[in-house]
């Protein structure tokens, strides 16, 4: 078998400054609710790790799970984790074509059986095996195929963790998600239309260092990014709790920045780190840009009425409704940063 470089020794050849370095394992640790005394561990682990091989499957997908990771801030390190992986397949990145990307995946299959990771983007059909196919081979049995011999499999994007828009009704091509097929491997589910760049690379840092997959949600969603709505850490929030709602996209409400909840905003129900995390290398998130959240990172969130509809009373609404939404989003931030507290005894601990 060929050598495999380290990751620290891939980094330390593309010039990464061991400041940078460390700087990227504190926010990882961060971003995971870890304590600081976990940052050596990850750096070291890090950075002895050999190139971990990755085969990457794409079905019903619209190629923005990797443009968006692709696109992120360059040069950043969590970029260069992704170029010291070993990419072993990738419809759209990969040089080789027809039988010789048949062939490279097959030889990643053998060469790292038991230790490659599988990430999928875009939901399986099985209405028929002919509405998607990839060398003749439908993506039911390539999926199938792949992750027999895999370690762990992360279902990237909304597509392959819950269905997205081809599993919206009617379902035409009866799409489902990578959970629904893969049942007896470990599955992390980071959704999102697209998801964030940053939640990518640190699920892979967290199986990096501790050869585990994080702590996950009831949806298989890492609790870290997924464990606060965008409501409970939204910089409107004071002005839903002073029942101050922009009304109109140009009203006088909307220009000084309130909540959006009354133009269809789905932060009260929806999971993720937008609000904290941001888009662009932390430049801004939909929210801040002055545009209500979709809910994408949810199931079936193409399913839940208008996007530009407020969420029913039953959710939250106004006057005593809205306070008592409020109280509410106060306890399960609670409930949030006890859990994180957990993690990070349980980390302190195994150290």
């Amino acid at each position: 078998m060929k050598y495999r470089p380290t990751v620290g020794e891939i980094l330390q050849a593309k010039g990464v400054s061991r400041r940078g370095f460390l700087k990227y394992c504190a926010t990882t640790a961060s971003l995971l609710a870890l304590p600081p005394s976990m940052i050596p561990r990850i750096a070291n682990a890090i950075e002895s790790a050999r190139r971990p091989s990755v085969i990457w499957l794409s079905f019903q997908e619209c190629t923005g799970c990797t443009e968006s990771l692709t696109r992120s801030a360059s040069p950043t390190v969590e970029g260069l984790i992704f170029d010291a992986i070993s990419l072993d397949y990738h419809h759209t990145l990969q040089a080789a074509s027809g039988d010789q990307a048949e062939a490279a995946r097959h030889a990643a299959m053998e060469e790292n059986d038991g230790s490659y990771l599988v990430l999928v983007d875009g939901s399986i059909p099985t209405g028929n095996p002919g509405y998607s196919t990839i060398a003749g081979i439908s993506n039911v049995d390539m999926l199938m195929d792949t992750v027999k011999g895999a370690a762990a499999v992360v279902a990237i994007g909304s597509c392959a963790a819950f269905g997205g828009l081809p599993g919206a009704d009617p379902n035409p091509t009866g799409a489902v998600s990578v959970q629904d097929l893969v049942t007896d491997k470990p599955v992390v589910n980071v959704p999102g239309c697209p998801p964030i760049p940053m939640v990518m690379t640190a699920v892979l840092a967290q199986f990096l260092t501790f050869g585990q997959i994080p702590d996950l949600d009831k949806h298989g969603r890492p609790l870290a990014f997924f464990g606060n709505t965008i409501h409970d850490r939204c910089y409107r929030r004071p002005f839903y709790e002073q029942g101050k709602f922009a009304e109109t996209f140009d009203d006088e409400g909307a220009k000084a920045g309130w909540c959006l909840y009354k133009l269809g905003c789905k932060g009260p129900t929806t999971y993720n780190a937008c609000a904290t995390v941001k888009w662009n290398q932390g430049t801004s998130f939909p929210i801040e840009s002055g545009h209500p959240c979709l809910g994408c990172s949810e199931p079936k969130f193409w399913d839940k009425g208008g996007f530009y509809q407020p969420l029913s009373t039953g959710h939250f609404g106004s006057g005593a409704t809205v306070a008592g939404a409020a109280v509410a989003g106060v306890a399960l931030g609670a409930v949030a940063a006890a859990a994180g507290r957990r993690r990070k005894a349980k980390y302190t601990k195994e150290a």
